[in-house]
């Protein structure tokens, strides 16, 4: 058996070109909490915690990049693209998907933190099946009744809406 790869040496997988997914490991935050350090570059089993992340992620996507806004050179480490925020003034999670959402490939991105080490082997399934079920815009991930909107399957054409939300102060 063979498989096909695309481009960024991903395999193919063989959705159909409206239902291909960028896959975005977000690690722009500042590390506040951990006295500056990048939590995805915190070591766990011998290698950094987003390299886990990371290798759970890219078998469910069609490309993959990261969102990073220090420690650039570490970053590119992985050897996916890197890049940062459009919103100066590290303001979340939301503005990594924005910036993820105007480089994005592809029409849907999926979004992941670089601190989950054990994300789920089939998360991107589960999101693109709930997302297509409802034919909805966005899709996030919950356990029991907690919703954790780090991790989402959004539509790509969703920039602009979420840029003009961000300018305006949300």
């Amino acid at each position: 058996m063979t498989a096909t790869t695309t481009p960024a040496g991903l395999p193919d997988s063989g959705r159909t070109a409206d239902r291909r997914i960028t896959g975005v490991l977000l690690a722009g935050g500042q590390g506040s909490r951990m006295g500056g350090v990048d939590k995805g570059l915190v070591e766990l089993a011998g290698r950094p915690m987003a390299a886990h992340a990371l290798e759970r992620l890219a078998p469910q996507v069609d490309a993959l990049i990261i969102n990073a806004n220090q420690n650039l050179e570490a970053w590119q480490a992985f050897g996916y693209p890197v890049f940062g925020d459009d919103i100066g003034g590290f303001a979340g999670p939301l503005a990594g998907l924005h910036a993820a959402l105007t480089r994005a490939r592809h029409p849907l991105v999926v979004t992941a933190p670089c601190d989950s080490p054990f994300l789920p082997h089939d998360l991107v399934e589960r999101l693109a099946s709930a997302l297509h079920a409802a034919n909805a815009q966005l899709a996030v991930a919950k356990t029991f009744d907690q919703p954790h909107p780090v991790f989402c399957l959004c539509r790509r054409d969703l920039a602009e809406h979420l840029g003009t939300f961000l300018a305006s102060g949300g």
